[in-house]
């Protein structure tokens, strides 16, 4: 090959490396030394001014290296533009349009690196994401994280523009109240502890069930019997709704509500809804729009429409929102939700061993497609625990992942995930508000992996017992053919010795594992409650079938004995109450009594 051919071919070898070989972006860190300074626009509000903060604060954890806040770096020198007004500074045409109030820019420019979203949470949620996918750091809990260590950080070219298709995200587990928690895994719900510089989140004017708290039996019932149901020819207030077709209770209604709106400026969402019972009005003239609509939900419906289109001029930024709940579930035949009305479906009859498209779970789905069919603003009131016994197992994690991308393919755009809300330490509780807050941001991620994720990165030594504890509670289950409600009973047929004791095993395993950490060891005791508290539920029943199989005995020798050793890890993990209802352990300390009869 003479001299020429070989320049020709070794200049074509680097253009192929070139094309090939990723091209750097922003050099944010070298060798624990920082190469970047953090920018965010004069006057940025509180929410950027927070996230930059967040940003400088995580970047110093993974790097070593202490970040600056404030003017552009020298020349050459990466710059990290937070928000749209900052992003402007490399890219003058940037535009946020699009994007809503939750949807994040993660882009870079030349040594510039843009972390920028909509009003008010965008941009915080831009950083979050950058640190999660970009560097790997994961927040568990409210006080359990991973943080990898980074000296080194040089970010490829890279350009992501995403809205989540919901706008309404809440995992209602007591965890995630916490607001530093729910931002970093941006979740936005009426629930959470969100202040401004935290992003906010939704408000609503009373939350649901709120016929009552409107119209108050108590002040109006005595007055006016004919504001409420009449049921068999009879005007009551007792287990009852309100009488839908009667325009002068609507009026007063709407001067509450309108007065309850004046007092709370930051609501966006107010709740018209039915109380958490049947009784609905069955006048002359109620009775026969309910037929008409072949459902309840039609005249429920067409008062909400009323009421919405009341309060429209006054709150033009208020929703109004009800609920598809028992009675009024079934969609109606003619009348069809208002521009700002929002229907608040409910699953709380579906079994939740098997996922909503499920043909067990038929009547729902058929529920769900009709009333996609007609509202544009379709939230989900879904059930991810149980609130008869929130320690127990309750083997519902496989159907998350289906259930989410089955909510948002069917035009939801909001999701209230009702969990274990009064206490820490209920059966996986912190994997469950993590997978669900996961699933509520992107719902097209694999629910099994995001499993496997937090499995392996919370339990680390002692995952692979853990995985193998849930699928025996899983197949368990899906193998009783029982049905998996919100209320199970503790005398459930997957919850047999064989599969509680079969558990068990895995749970001792985990803890070998974990015996030279003292906090995992924990984690891992807490994973042992839900087992514990079924044996000592059944303690005479479990230790009948032991001896019938010639099996041993997993738990302590005596009830007494277990019940110490429960109290002990639960008052550690804050476990304030094992139902909705009831504070304390009050169901473990009748069974001790029943045990020592």
């Amino acid at each position: 090959m003479d001299q020429r051919n070989m320049e020709v071919t070794s200049l074509l070898c680097l253009f192929v490396f070139l094309i090939a070989a990723p091209v750097p972006g922003a050099v944010i860190s070298r060798n624990g030394s920082a190469e970047a300074v953090i920018v965010i626009a004069p006057g940025a509000p509180e929410s950027e001014q927070h996230a930059a903060a967040q940003l400088a604060h995580f970047l110093q954890e993974v790097t070593g290296a202490e970040f600056q806040i404030g003017p552009p770096a020298a020349p050459g020198k990466s710059r990290l533009l937070i928000g749209p007004n900052a992003a402007r500074l490399a890219d003058p045409q940037f535009s946020v349009t699009g994007l809503g109030s939750d949807g994040i820019v993660i882009r870079t420019i030349g040594n510039d690196l843009i972390l920028a979203g909509g009003q008010p949470r965008g941009t915080l949620y831009a950083v979050y994401t950058f640190l999660e996918d970009y560097l790997g750091c994961r927040w568990w809990s409210s006080t359990e994280s991973a943080i990898p260590s980074k000296p080194t950080i040089t970010i490829d070219r890279t350009s992501v523009r995403y809205a989540p298709p919901l706008e309404y995200r809440e995992p209602y587990w007591f965890d995630a109240f916490d607001g530093d928690w729910a931002v970093r895994n941006k979740c936005n719900g009426q629930g959470e502890r969100l202040d401004a510089k935290r992003g906010g989140k939704h408000v609503y004017q009373g939350f649901v069930h709120t016929f009552f708290p409107l119209i108050p039996p108590d002040k109006y019932f005595a007055e006016h019997p004919e504001w409420f149901s009449e049921i068999d020819g009879k005007r009551i207030h007792k287990q009852a709704q309100l009488c839908l077709t009667n325009e002068q209770m609507r009026a007063e209604l709407v001067k509450n509500l309108k007065a309850r709106l004046r007092s709370n400026p930051a609501a966006t969402i107010a709740s018209v809804s039915q109380n958490d019972w049947h009784g609905n009005c069955q006048c002359k003239n109620c009775a026969p729009i309910e037929k008409e609509e072949a459902s309840p939900a039609g005249l429920m419906l067409r008062f909400v429409n009323a009421v919405a289109a009341d309060i429209e001029s006054e709150f033009p930024h208020v929703a109004i929102s009800t609920l598809a709940y028992q009675y009024t579930r079934k969609p109606p035949k003619y009348v069809k939700p208002r521009h700002n009305v929002i229907v608040r479906l409910c699953s709380i009859e579906c079994s939740f061993s098997k996922p909503l498209a499920d043909e067990r779970n038929k009547a729902f789905r058929d529920d769900i497609v009709g009333w996609s069919k007609i509202c544009n603003r379709l939230y989900i009131w879904d059930y991810t625990t149980n609130f008869r016994h929130h320690i127990m197992p309750h083997p519902n994690l496989r159907v998350l992942g289906p259930n989410v991308k089955f909510f948002v393919d069917h035009n939801v755009k909001g999701i209230f995930e009702q969990g274990a809300y009064t206490t820490n330490g209920a059966e996986m509780a912190e994997l469950r508000a993590w997978i669900l807050a996961k699933l509520l941001w992107d719902p097209t991620r694999d629910g099994d992996k995001l499993i496997a994720e937090f499995i392996e990165g919370y339990y680390g030594a002692a995952a692979p017992h853990i995985k193998a504890y849930l699928n025996v509670t899983h197949d368990a289950v899906e193998a009783s053919g029982d049905w998996l409600g919100c209320f199970s009973t503790h005398t459930a047929k997957f919850l047999s010795f064989e599969t509680l004791s079969k558990g068990w095993g895995h749970l001792k395993a985990a803890e070998e594992a974990a015996r030279d950490d003292p906090e995992l060891h924990l984690r891992i005791q807490g994973a042992q409650l839900p087992i514990m508290y079924t044996f000592m539920m059944r303690w005479d029943e479990m230790r009948r079938r032991a001896q019938k199989l010639g099996a041993d005995w997993p738990m302590p020798e005596s009830i007494q004995q277990a019940f110490e050793h429960f109290t002990k890890v639960a008052k550690k993990k804050n476990v304030t109450r094992l139902n909705e209802w009831q504070q304390g352990y009050g169901a473990l300390e009748k069974a001790l009594e029943r045990a020592k009869k």
